[in-house]
């Protein structure tokens, strides 16, 4: 059910971003009288359509394979290679008569049309749902860094200062794309010096591997016991979403040896314990043995004995209290300004991940295909969540297609800026190698984002 509904989310957003950016260059090729015979939502591959219909000149239809969408506008070398059309006389309704400006709307219509969509849906769950944030100097209990936190250098109780100099308000900047793709310097307060920290710029690279989770979080303090894995298929499964790691054999330890929900843990091995961290520290190095657990059950204080699993965990989920949280709202033009903040900064964004992987500064595994998009939707369906990421992913859309690949739009942009330069066309042979070629390097990196995914599906 899980992956259903993942799948629902992934092609319903696709499928409006799909449809919206076809639908841009539809409008703008028929504003210029260009003929357009196909307007589909997914490929009629090898002629096969799971139904269509005819409207005036133009067939509209879904077709089988959903890879995407498109129009076919008469008179262009396009994904359809009608080469015998081409080779007749051109006639005044075709894309080649037009001037080279006008075709060059009409290629870049679909990318426009996905960056206004994009500026939109931020603005309108920015309008509806306002912000939320954890203010950051309200962190007294600073920071909990993971695996990559600890390699850059930030120690557990750090209370991070400031980014590159400027203090950081929100502690979701710290986690944001200006660490994240930024190479930024840290400054943070430790034992009442400051200490300043420099984020390496393939630190994607290593929470592709690990999450983000262990890069820095908020230090937390722990409360009741909220859940413990027994051995049923189900808490096996809860036990891989908490831990983030496949059971060991012993995959119950704590209800093995008596703890229950409503336990309150107030020491291990002796030492009190007052945060989440100082467990996972015992529990990380005490793999495989067994550790004393002291908890407050019933007005009573019980030791219990359970056996570290050897991924270093015992199958239990505290309660935590509760981060001190801001809520901002906008008004309806106050939003426009940061919805429109937030689409270019994701466009933005887009560019920067890109250069660092042709530059090697990041691995090009973290190129994700329809899968890895599928489970950033997740299993549950929220409104808010769903326009986020569709709003993120049209952004997303909109710098790939201006990429200057032949058979995206960019790369037509690109012939045609040569064109307007050269003041006459490119050859239609060249056009059609071209467009070729553009699809020989799109069906490799789709075959490369798809491997990509399924070898993290199975843990590599």
């Amino acid at each position: 059910m899980d992956g259903l509904i993942m799948a629902g989310q992934l092609l319903l957003g696709l499928s409006i971003l799909v449809i919206l950016h076809e639908l841009g260059h539809f409008l703008a090729a028929r504003a210029f009288g260009i003929k357009v015979e196909k307007f589909y939502l997914f490929f009629d591959a090898w002629g096969f359509k799971l139904f269509s219909f005819k409207i005036g000149d133009t067939e509209y239809g879904v077709g089988w394979l959903p890879l995407g969408g498109y129009v076919k506008i008469s008179g262009m070398i396009d994904e359809s290679m009608d080469t015998e059309q081409l080779a007749l006389p051109a006639q005044p309704w075709e894309f080649r008569s037009k001037p080279a400006w006008q075709r060059l709307i009409v290629m870049l219509g679909g990318i426009i049309v996905n960056i206004i969509v994009g500026i939109f849906i931020f603005w309108m769950i920015t309008f509806k749902y306002g912000e939320d944030f954890t203010p950051n100097d309200q962190l007294v209990n600073g920071v909990d860094p993971g695996i990559i936190g600890k390699q850059i250098g930030i120690k557990t109780g750090d209370k991070i200062l400031a980014l590159n100099g400027s203090k950081v308000i929100r502690f979701e900047e710290l986690i944001s794309s200006k660490v994240l793709l930024g190479n930024p310097k840290l400054t943070v307060s430790r034992n009442g010096q400051a200490v300043d920290l420099r984020v390496p710029e393939t630190v994607l690279d290593s929470i592709s591997e690990y999450g983000i989770r262990e890069f820095v979080a908020p230090r937390y303090e722990v409360k009741k016991i909220v859940a413990v894995v027994d051995h049923t298929p189900e808490k096996v499964s809860l036990i891989k979403k908490l831990f983030g790691a496949k059971p060991a054999k012993t995959i119950a330890p704590a209800f093995d040896a008596g703890v229950k929900v409503g336990d309150s843990v107030l020491a291990v091995n002796g030492n009190k314990i007052r945060f989440r961290d100082e467990i996972n520290n015992i529990a990380e190095n005490s793999k495989g043995k067994v550790i004393t657990l002291t908890v407050w059950r019933d007005g009573k204080i019980i030791d219990l004995k359970p056996k570290v699993s050897a991924n270093g965990t015992i199958g239990v989920l505290f309660g935590m209290k509760e981060l001190p949280q801001k809520h901002v709202d906008y008004g309806f033009l106050e939003s426009f300004s940061v919805g429109n903040n937030k689409a270019i900064t994701t466009f933005i964004d887009n560019g920067k991940g890109i250069w660092k992987m042709i530059t090697g500064k990041v691995s090009a595994r973290n190129i994700s295909s329809p899968i890895g998009i599928a489970q950033i939707y997740g299993s549950e369906f929220e409104w808010e969540n769903f326009w986020r990421l569709t709003a993120l992913i049209s952004m997303a859309l909109a710098f790939m297609n201006l990429l200057p690949i032949p058979a995206l739009d960019g790369g037509h942009v690109v012939f045609l800026i040569i064109e307007m330069i050269k003041g006459k066309p490119l050859g239609d042979k060249f056009m059609e190698r071209a467009q070729i070629v553009g699809f020989v390097i799109l069906l490799s990196l789709m075959v490369f984002a798809f491997g990509n995914d399924i070898l993290k599906l199975f843990g590599k």
